[in-house]
């Protein structure tokens, strides 16, 4: 190998299997190897692959990090590099091999360089040493085999054209990406960030960077990387061509969230219908992920591939929701018309998701709505009575919650609890008074009503949770103009909010409803 690598100038490569046998022959040029296409990045599933690579470096140099990157990756038995002389025979030996997880701050070991001649390595009692460990050393995340284990990717773009009043800090984004997978019961083991100008068009972090996030997926056993923001349809395809690991992103894991909140069938069916919309345009030929969400498929049709297949069959099953969402809207008609002659006002809480909205719907009506610290606790539309002095009564509505960066699509396709916003004569925009990025989840909130037609609704913005403030914040929400202060879990505190709630639907300040 080494005689011939000095002849062609070349790097040469072999992949053996355990019996010493030689799987695969390739030549690179003289600084890199190109490994063949059977997975140069893709992450084997077991614990080695069973081959260990052997490739020459013509100026003696040590194991660079492509060769690391494809230990790791790979999950190779051993990587092996071999200095090529002046004359053409051997010179030193580069050896590296991978580490259980939790043993070092990188998944591989590299051994110390010796002379070829001298070494006296014997592969088969290091390999069969190195599979011992791994059955000693219980990786990380093992605990718990059935929770799915993510590592975070937060991009963030640093010109101002890519940035809006309810942007956040990176830090601010991943606290909230990793509240959105303790929602989803998603164990978070590691986030990599990165600032960059523009998003990569094919990979979102460049593919330098994305090798890094395959190597730390591996360190980290995950089971799932999570990105943020959205990816592309084509972004999507090339990480996933990257990696054997499940890529989602942002978008995504709101949707499960959605698919495991949703209880009665309506909520079922919008979530379907926001899933359908959101996968149809990133189906590719080797997608599987429409038979999990479609059900029972049927027979197919002459001449079509299955892309075409699956393409069509999305469409006709987003039809078929639409159509019967429909029936479920016109039930909602007749409810709220019932309503209407009655001559009810409506008033519709909306805000950030956690904000406190079905606290304080509980606190004003004494009723048992769910309640939980996670996002989007509610989804399923819930209205209740609320009476006032002099015989009085309202219609109070509460609604999911709104996050920044929600596709309209999404925010639109629930239709059961955003309808009552259509009828509301008055919206309560709870806010959480305590978060440090309440700023960013206003103008979230404004921007999403406003993409929906509700800009022009009459409004209070009501901040929540001043229980949690010091006395010295206090008094400056107290301070701001339009502004009431509660906390939702002290019913006393929302005496002022419904005095103005009364005085803003009966004292001529709104329209009276008829």
């Amino acid at each position: 190998m080494c005689k011939l690598s000095r002849e062609l100038q070349r790097q040469v490569g072999v992949l053996c299997n355990r019996r010493g046998d030689i799987e695969h022959v390739f030549v690179g040029d003289s600084s890199k190897l190109m490994l063949p296409d059977f997975g140069r990045l893709r992450a084997g599933r077991g614990r080695f692959r069973g081959l260990r690579l052997i490739h020459t470096h013509l100026r003696n140099e040590v194991l660079t990090r492509d060769d690391l990157v494809d230990l790791a990756l790979l999950r190779l038995d051993l990587v092996a590099a071999l200095g090529v002389g002046n004359d053409g025979n051997p010179a030193d030996l580069h050896l590296a091999h991978l580490l259980p997880s939790g043993k070092g701050t990188t998944p591989w070991q590299i051994l110390p360089s010796e002379p070829f001649y001298r070494s006296k390595i014997n592969f088969e009692e290091l390999i069969e040493s190195l599979e011992r460990e791994f059955d000693r050393v219980v990786p990380k995340g093992q605990a718990n085999a059935k929770q799915d284990r993510a590592v975070l990717v937060i991009v963030e773009t640093t010109r101002k054209a890519n940035r809006d009043a309810s942007s956040m800090t990176i830090d601010q984004r991943q606290a909230e990406l990793e509240e959105l997978c303790r929602t989803a019961g998603v164990a978070c083991k590691g986030v990599i960030t990165q600032r960059r100008p523009e998003a990569d068009p094919k990979y979102l972090v460049g593919r330098g960077k994305l090798e890094d996030v395959l190597v730390r997926g591996m360190q980290e056993d995950a089971t799932l990387l999570i990105f943020d923001p959205e990816l592309t349809p084509n972004q999507a395809q090339a990480i996933g061509e990257f990696t054997d690991i499940k890529v989602i992103d942002r978008t995504m894991l709101i949707l499960d969230i959605f698919a495991r909140r949703a209880k009665s069938r309506d909520g079922k069916l919008q979530v379907e219908l926001a899933q359908l919309k959101y996968m149809l345009p990133r189906l590719q030929d080797k997608d599987t992920m429409m038979s999990r969400l479609t059900g029972g498929i049927g027979g197919r049709g002459p001449g079509e591939t299955k892309l075409e297949i699956n393409r069509r069959r999305a469409r006709e099953r987003i039809h078929g929701l639409e159509k019967e969402l429909e029936k479920y809207g016109e039930q909602r008609v007749a409810r709220r018309q019932v309503r209407t002659e009655r001559g009810l006002p409506v008033v519709a809480i909306v805000g950030y998701t956690n904000a406190g909205k079905s606290t304080l719907l509980n606190s004003l009506t004494r009723s048992d709505v769910l309640v939980e610290d996670k996002l989007f606790a509610t989804l399923d539309p819930t209205t209740r009575r609320l009476r006032f002095p002099k015989e009085r009564e309202i219609i109070i509505a509460d609604t999911v919650g709104f996050i920044r960066d929600l596709p309209l699509d999404l925010a639109k396709a629930f239709r059961a609890t955003l309808e009552e916003l259509a009828e509301a004569d008055l919206l309560l925009h709870v806010v959480d008074a305590s978060a440090e990025t309440r700023a960013q989840q206003i103008a979230a909130v404004e921007r999403i009503l406003t993409d929906l037609g509700y800009g022009e609704t009459p409004r209070m913005m009501v901040y929540n949770k001043m229980d949690r403030l010091s006395p010295q914040e206090t008094d400056v929400v107290n301070a701001m103009a339009g502004v009431i202060g509660i906390s939702a879990v002290q019913p006393q505190t929302a005496r002022p909010l419904l005095e103005e709630i009364e005085n803003k639907l009966w004292s001529g300040i709104l329209a009276t409803p008829n």
